[in-house]
Parts: structure tokens; C-alpha cells; sequence
């Protein structure tokens, strides 16, 4: 019960964020995508917007899938990541993130997505048991 909430609350988060990409917090997330990345700023934060939303509408609703679904949720946390990490190198002040600690401590939070993800959705169950499967499988 806990972590199917959570998995909504997820789900919702995605949305919320996903929607702000495209509408209010759109120059925001601009400062995010890296100077260094071969794609119009504006053209990814639409991009992501669509996925972050995409992402949240699976997670509320494809119960079925979920563990597969968190997988993918997780890899989207990690694949953005260098968008966070540049904002920090960069210096670049959204969201009220306006110093080199706040850039930082903002950092830290993303590991918790991705194992918020992991777990609610019961895709470390799913990765675990595969991979004892993998240890314990005749090698031919």
C-alpha cells in the first residue's frame, strides 16, 4: 500500500514537472540542458516535458508493468542527470537554486529519484531476481 502511494506520488510528480517543462517553468529548464549538448535548448526541455508526463501517466497507470515501467523511470533520472550536474558546473541559477551549495545539495537528490523509482515499483525485486537467476544458470 505504501508503495503503490509512493508510486503515484511519483507518477503525479512526473506530470506536475513534465507539464511545467512546457508551460511556466519553461526557461527554467533551459538552464538545465547543457551548453555542450547538440540540440536546441528549447527542443529538449519540450522533448523531456513530453517524457516526464509520458512517464507519470505509466506509472499511475500501467499497475501490470510497473517493475518495467520503473526501470525506464529510473533510466530517465540517470539520463538527465548531466543536465543537473551542468547546472551546477555551469553556474546556472533556476528553480531558486541560486549558489554552488543549493546547485550541489540539489545533486544529492537525484540518486533518491532513481531509487524512489527502483522501489516503489518493484523493479529492485525484479533486478535481483534476475540477476540470482543469471548466477545460478549453468554456464555452458
Amino acid at each position: 500500500m505504501i508503495r503503490g502511494a509512493a508510486r503515484i506520488l511519483l507518477g503525479l510528480f512526473l506530470l506536475v514537472a513534465g507539464t511545467a517543462h512546457l508551460t511556466v517553468a519553461r526557461d527554467a529548464f533551459r538552464a538545465q540542458v547543457p551548453t555542450w549538448f547538440p540540440a536546441d535548448a528549447d527542443a529538449v526541455v519540450v522533448v523531456s516535458g513530453v517524457v516526464e508526463i509520458v512517464l507519470g501517466l505509466a506509472l499511475v497507470a500501467l499497475v501490470r508493468h510497473r517493475a518495467l515501467v520503473g526501470l525506464v523511470v529510473a533510466a530517465f533520472f540517470v539520463a538527465i542527470f548531466p543536465g543537473n550536474v551542468a547546472q551546477f558546473v555551469e553556474g546556472r541559477s533556476a528553480f531558486g537554486l541560486d549558489t554552488d551549495a543549493a546547485r550541489g545539495v540539489r545533486l544529492l537528490f537525484q540518486p533518491v529519484l532513481v531509487a524512489w523509482a527502483l522501489w516503489c515499483t518493484g523493479a529492485w525485486e525484479l533486478l535481483r531476481r534476475n540477476s540470482r537467476r543469471a548466477r545460478t544458470r549453468p554456464r555452458s
